[in-house]
């Protein structure tokens, strides 16, 4: 029963809203939407604890830019690169992981752990990862690190088209998303971390394997890197 299954999840995993949750009832093989999700979230008392700081809000005086990707088919690499920003539970405190990730091969570009939500990360990851190649279109949410100008003028120096998701629509950057509940629920959740340069050292092996070994159904059993490296220009 799907009522049951939502239940389950939230459980599990009582920081996941109503789009997180569609997710993962998706990679379990349930056809259900998004407002039957929240529906049933709401009348059930589900809301999502968010016991870390907030990773994105926006900045008032920043500029926001459209969603350019509905309705959009993606077609070849680096057609369309996104980013976000995850917290990881520490025994003491928080750390924060931002990835940028490939839209056709789901292949992780450039990645960073840090113990601050300072803009400077994700600048980092984002330089090394436009020395790596060009997207023709960058999506992110409304953070205040993604609309900051520190972050987009590379992107518009570069000529790249900026995407960025509608307040409160996890679904529209829905690859990263995928990609935070599997390096969770396979790596981060089963393992025991102490200290950040542990995590450092585990999620450097989990990406190299996610890229390299693992391989996806929805890439006719390939793995990340087989699909970017032979279709990159």
């Amino acid at each position: 029963m799907i009522e049951t299954e939502i239940e389950n999840i939230y459980t599990d995993n009582p920081e996941f809203g109503s789009p997180r949750v569609t997710l993962e009832l998706r990679d379990r093989k349930h056809k259900v939407n998004e407002k039957r999700v929240t529906r049933v979230m709401q009348k059930k008392g589900l809301q999502a604890i968010t016991p870390g700081p907030h990773t994105s809000k926006p900045h008032p005086e920043h500029k926001v830019y459209p969603y350019l990707l509905r309705g959009v088919e993606i077609e070849r690499v680096d057609q369309v690169w996104s980013t976000d920003i995850t917290y990881i539970r520490m025994p003491k405190g928080y750390l924060y992981l931002t990835a940028i990730i490939d839209w056709k091969s789901r292949y992780i570009i450039d990645w960073s752990l840090s113990n601050s939500l300072e803009s400077s990360a994700s600048v980092q990851v984002l330089e090394r990862a436009l020395q790596q190649g060009c997207p023709e279109i960058f999506n992110t949410d409304q953070g205040a690190q993604f609309t900051s100008p520190k972050f987009t003028k590379p992107l518009l120096d570069a000529a790249v088209k900026i995407s960025m998701d509608g307040r409160g629509r996890a679904l529209d950057n829905v690859y990263i998303e995928r990609f935070w509940w599997t390096i969770k629920h396979e790596h981060i959740h089963p393992n025991v971390y102490e200290c950040g340069t542990d995590l450092h050292h585990g999620i450097t092996n989990y990406i190299d394997y996610y890229n390299q070994v693992r391989k996806h159904s929805s890439l006719d059993n390939r793995t990340p890197a087989e699909v970017y490296y032979k279709n990159v220009a």
